[in-house]
């Protein structure tokens, strides 16, 4: 009897490391089984205070914020802004593989003068209205005439053409969106040419055309009408003024 009561006491000594549940039992202290690390709260003193070195610098010091002043006007930038001079890539981006150019302007604000003084075919709704029906003022196809005209820049610029012009009215940013976000999806750099011709003169101009346009629609875009600025996406903004004496250019 004697010997099976010290076999049950055996069995019930717990030889298990302490895990804090009710009825364990403590292991034994020795060279083996150290005493746990405990932390000490309240009488070890303050914590000291991090070093200056270690403190994160302050916003202004960072390389990467650049700060510059707002132009006064999108239309007209100071002198100096980077829109007057060639664009620097950041050192890390690629540097751009082309431009598009948009247009900007009304009937008779002297768009079409422009490309021609240059030497340059653009792509233009006028052009595609003669394409697709032989008539270029056919005016109730508007949504097939732009989505053809974007596919067709999609299409210079999948097969990298450096210089690509857009002659359209572009009156409003919401107009701008599409032609700027697929030409920055392609890496290339988009500029705006703004033709800041006063409405009384391009009416002037719009009367003396062969294809007239109605006095009351250009009265209607010209309240549309929003000058470019570089919030758009735009890197560089050429505004083009008429000259005194040239205001029946067309």
């Amino acid at each position: 009897m004697r010997e099976r009561m010290r076999r049950r006491k055996k069995k019930q000594e717990n030889e298990s490391e302490a895990t804090g549940k009710v009825g364990q039992q403590k292991p034994a202290v020795d060279e083996h089984h150290p005493e746990p690390i405990v932390p000490t709260y309240g009488d070890a003193g303050p914590e000291p205070e991090p070093e200056p070195e270690a403190q994160a610098p302050a916003m202004a010091e960072d390389s990467r914020v650049e700060t510059e002043d707002q132009p006064e006007s999108p239309s007209m930038p100071p002198p100096g802004m980077p829109e007057q001079r060639p664009v620097q890539a950041a050192k890390a981006a690629r540097p751009p593989k082309g431009v598009v150019v948009l247009a900007i302007g009304l009937p008779g604000s002297g768009k079409t003068t422009w490309f021609k003084r240059r030497g340059v075919t653009p792509l233009s709704s006028d052009m595609l209205r003669s394409i697709l029906f032989d008539d270029i003022t056919e005016q109730r196809y508007q949504g097939l005439v732009f989505s053809t005209l974007r596919s067709l820049l999609r299409a210079r610029l999948i097969a990298r053409m450096p210089w690509n012009y857009v002659d359209a009215s572009n009156l409003a940013p919401h107009e701008r969106r599409q032609w700027i976000k697929m030409a920055r999806g392609f890496g290339y750099e988009v500029h705006a040419v703004f033709f800041d011709v006063p409405v009384e003169v391009c009416l002037e101009r719009n009367r003396k055309r062969e294809r007239q346009v109605e006095e009351d629609v250009i009265q209607r875009m010209a309240a549309k009408l929003k000058p470019p600025s570089f919030d758009e996406g735009f890197a560089k903004i050429t505004v083009v003024r008429v000259k005194k004496g040239l205001s029946g250019e067309e």
